[in-house]
């Protein structure tokens, strides 16, 4: 498979975002703001999401499976686990009081922002899964690891940006 370096080395930079998050996690002493509770554990879940997605091909590879089968397997890993870490988020307390906190417009801009990752992430996943394009799936799911490491990077960036933020009347 000649996508293992990238993938491998999408592996390691998203290792380094998760690294991040702890160490912002650590050096504020734990949080009780919501915002940056629930932006720091974005950060964790998609940079170990890029890590497994990337890791994913690279490993059921090794056991012999034709290539299009090692990218249906990893497309559907990474469609479970993104789903699992959607609902399992929007469950927790800090989800509902962080947006209950955000102005309208926050929440507009980062609904259609989600949605528009959201659904070019679960096309290119399912077009790989449903054999649409054999001859892209390679393409296709380098593009969605790469997608969840920005995904990840825009999150700490807004993190680091919105961390410590003023009380809005």
């Amino acid at each position: 498979m000649e996508s293992t370096n990238l993938l491998t080395s999408l592996a390691e930079i998203a290792g380094v975002f998760v690294g991040f998050a702890a160490l912002i996690s650590v050096r504020s002493g734990g949080t009780s703001d919501p915002h940056e509770l629930v932006y720091m554990r974005a950060v964790v879940w998609m940079g170990l999401m890029t890590v497994v997605a990337a890791l994913a091909p690279v490993t059921i590879g090794g056991y012999g499976l034709a290539e299009h089968q090692v990218w249906v397997l990893s497309s559907v890993l990474v469609l479970v686990g993104y789903f699992g870490m959607v609902a399992f988020s929007l469950l927790t307390p800090e989800v509902r009081a962080d947006q209950a906190a955000a102005s309208r417009t926050f929440q507009a801009v980062e609904a259609a922002l989600s949605l528009i990752w959201a659904v070019v992430t679960i096309l290119a996943l399912g077009a790989i899964v449903l054999g649409l394009v054999p001859e892209l799936e390679a393409a296709l799911y380098s593009t969605v690891v790469v997608l969840i490491l920005l995904g990840s990077a825009f999150t700490l960036l807004e993190l680091v940006y919105t961390q410590r933020r003023p009380a809005i009347p």
